[in-house]
């Protein structure tokens, strides 16, 4: 399973429940976990604050501490597969059904991200494979993976937003081109009523533009 240099992952499929073990951190590290709380807490807290808006995150069960000082936390699994998987399936196929899913796709999760954010919460890490995506009768169910790293703050500050759309950019023009990128933003731009238009063009070109640094420059694609 996917797994960090502090973090051990496993899955039990019979059960289909998901065990994450926290190592054991340095004296500093356990230091300012005291104030902020331990990742597996905020993994738990944040989860629930989730729910809690209705916003979809993993449903924790069980947790607790290690004997060598490191903790761990069992979550329910949640239904669905990665967005970046969605993409990368529904990319260049040509198949015009593959084509309206893709768009149907897009659209919603920038509504679904646009109602996390005007919502106030930023997460810490939200790159397309934590985010989980389910198709349903009615459209996509999406679930927030990895939420160890979360913030909530009312008004959201801008450079958290522009973060976030940094870190969603980030996958290959020919996975997704620009035309579904602005497809995306302007589904999140309808829930952030707060901002004002030069403020949503400011965050869609310096996303963007970020973003694109860190893109192939082998690959090119419009949507």
């Amino acid at each position: 399973m996917k797994s960090t240099p502090l973090t051990r992952v496993a899955y039990n499929r019979k059960r289909q429940i998901y065990y994450k073990q926290y190592l054991a951190r340095s004296p500093a590290v356990k230091l300012r976990s005291r104030v902020r709380g331990s990742p597996a807490t905020r993994a738990r807290v944040n989860a629930d604050a989730l729910l809690l808006v209705g916003i979809d995150a993993p449903h924790s069960v069980l947790w607790g501490k290690l004997p060598d000082g490191g903790e761990y936390l069992y979550t329910v699994e949640a239904p669905g597969e990665g967005v970046d998987c969605w993409l990368r399936d529904t990319a260049a196929t040509g198949d015009p059904e593959q084509l309206r899913l893709r768009r149907q796709l897009l659209q919603e999760l920038g509504t679904f991200i646009g109602r996390v954010h005007a919502t106030g919460f930023v997460h810490g890490i939200l790159t397309p494979d934590n985010i989980l995506a389910v198709r349903l009768t009615d459209g996509f169910r999406f679930t927030l993976l990895n939420n160890e790293h979360n913030r909530r703050r009312t008004p959201t500050p801008g450079r958290l937003l522009l973060r976030n759309l940094i870190q969603l950019n980030t996958l290959p023009l020919d996975v997704v081109g620009r035309t579904d990128r602005m497809r995306f933003f302007r589904a999140w731009r309808r829930q952030m009523r707060e901002l004002s238009p030069v403020e949503a063009k400011i965050l869609a070109v310096e996303s963007y533009r970020r973003a694109l640094r860190r893109l192939p420059r082998n690959a090119d694609a419009t949507g």
